[in-house]
C-alpha cells in the first residue's frame, strides 16, 4: 500500500506499509520545565531512600517499610512502628545491595527510630535536610518510598495543612504534623517527604483511609522534630521524656467543669513540681490549673508535653497557674521522667 508519511511538516510519498508494520513514531520534543525539575529531584533523592524489611530476611514475609540514609556512618531513619519488636532488620539500598542492620534506638512517642547498616560496599548518600517551621500550605511536596513493596516509587502532591496533631504511643501526640495529599500507602512508612528543592521536610508516618490505601490524607512527622530526636537516638539510643512530676485529670473532666487548662491531680513526692510548690487535688479542693507554659496557652496534655519538650530536660519552665481563682507564675525545673 502506498501512503504519504508526514515527518514534522515534511512528507515522503511512496512509502510502503502493511497492516502489521509498526506505526511511525512522532518525535516527542523536550520535557516541560516542571517535568525536568521532578526528574532531577527523583534522581538526586532516590539514592538516599532505602527499603526496610524485618523478620526472616525475606521481603515477602515479615514487616516492610521505607527509610532514608541520615549520615555516612550508615544510620538510617524510619518509623518506630516499622522496626518495633523486629528480630532482625535488613535494608535494600538504591543500588540493589541488601545489607543487615542493627537497631540503634527509637522514640515511640514520635514514631521515629534509627537503625545502622552493619556494612556496605556502596557509597552512602545522606538525604539533604530542610526545615518544616517555614512551610506553607499549597507548597509542592514529593514522597519516595516502597508502597506495597514497589520500590523507588515517587508520588507528588501539595501540603494540605500544617500543625496537625498525630496520636502516638503512651497517649502522646506529635505536634506540627504535615498533612499532604501526595499518595502514601502501606510501605511508605518511614520514607521521606521532600519539598521542591529536594530537601527533607518530614517522615511519612500515617494515613486516614477507610480502605487502608491512600485516600489523599497522609501525615508526616515534621523535620524540625526529626532533627531534634534523631541525634539523641544516635547518641544514647533513647530520648529523654521531659516532665515535672505530676499527673493530671482527664481533659474531658476539665471541659465538663468549664476549665480551660490542665488540672493537676497529684504532685509526686520529691519531684520538681513538689519543690516548686504546686498542688494537686486534696479532698474537695481542686488542684492547681496549668493555664500557660512560657506564655503558650495549654489546653491538653499533648500541648503541655510539647511545651516541656521545647524547654528541654534541665531547662526551666515558667508555668502560669490558677489557684483559688487567682493567677500566679511558678518556675519549675524540667526533669527526665522516663
Amino acid at each position: 500500500m502506498i501512503v504519504t508519511v508526514y515527518v514534522g511538516d515534511q512528507f515522503i510519498r511512496g512509502a510502503f506499509l502493511t497492516a502489521d508494520d509498526p506505526r511511525p513514531v512522532t518525535p516527542r520534543g523536550d520535557l516541560a520545565a516542571t517535568e525536568h525539575s521532578t526528574v532531577a529531584l527523583f534522581e538526586a533523592i532516590a539514592p538516599s531512600v532505602v527499603y526496610i524489611f524485618t523478620g526472616n530476611g525475606d521481603p515477602r514475609s515479615g514487616g516492610a517499610g521505607s527509610g532514608f540514609v541520615w549520615d555516612r556512618a550508615g544510620h538510617v531513619v524510619t518509623n518506630h512502628h516499622v522496626v518495633a519488636n523486629a528480630r532482625n532488620v535488613a535494608v535494600r539500598l538504591d543500588t540493589g545491595e541488601t545489607v543487615a542492620a542493627r537497631f540503634v534506638g527509637s522514640a515511640p512517642e514520635y514514631d521515629l527510630a534509627v537503625i545502622r547498616l552493619t556494612g556496605t560496599r556502596t557509597s552512602l548518600r545522606p538525604i539533604p535536610v530542610g526545615r518544616s517551621g517555614t512551610l506553607k500550605v499549597g507548597q509542592s511536596v514529593f514522597a519516595i518510598g516502597n508502597p506495597f513493596g514497589l520500590s523507588r516509587t515517587l508520588t507528588s502532591g501539595i501540603i494540605s495543612a500544617l500543625n496537625r496533631r498525630l496520636p502516638t504511643a503512651d497517649n502522646r501526640e506529635v505536634a506540627g504534623v504535615i498533612q499532604t495529599d501526595a499518595a502514601i500507602n502501606p510501605g511508605n512508612s518511614g520514607g521521606p517527604l521532600v519539598d521542591s528543592a529536594g530537601l527533607l521536610i518530614g517522615v511519612n508516618t500515617a494515613i486516614i483511609s477507610g480502605s487502608g490505601a491512600s485516600a489523599g490524607i497522609g501525615f508526616a512527622v515534621p523535620v524540625d522534630v526529626v532533627n531534634q530526636i534523631v541525634p539523641q537516638l544516635i547518641k544514647t539510643g533513647r530520648v529523654p521524656r521531659p516532665g515535672i512530676g505530676i499527673t493530671v485529670l482527664p481533659e474531658e473532666l476539665s471541659a465538663r467543669l468549664g476549665i480551660n487548662g490542665l488540672i493537676i491531680a497529684k504532685v509526686l513526692p520529691k519531684s520538681a513540681a513538689k519543690k516548686a510548690g504546686l498542688r494537686g487535688v486534696t479532698g474537695e479542693r481542686i488542684g492547681d490549673i496549668i493555664i500557660e507554659v512560657n506564655g503558650q496557652p495549654i489546653r491538653t496534655l499533648a500541648e503541655f508535653t510539647d511545651a516541656l519538650r521545647q524547654v528541654g530536660v534541665a531547662g526551666r519552665a515558667n508555668l502560669t497557674i490558677q489557684r483559688d481563682r487567682a493567677r500566679r507564675n511558678v518556675l519549675v525545673d524540667v526533669i527526665d521522667i522516663s
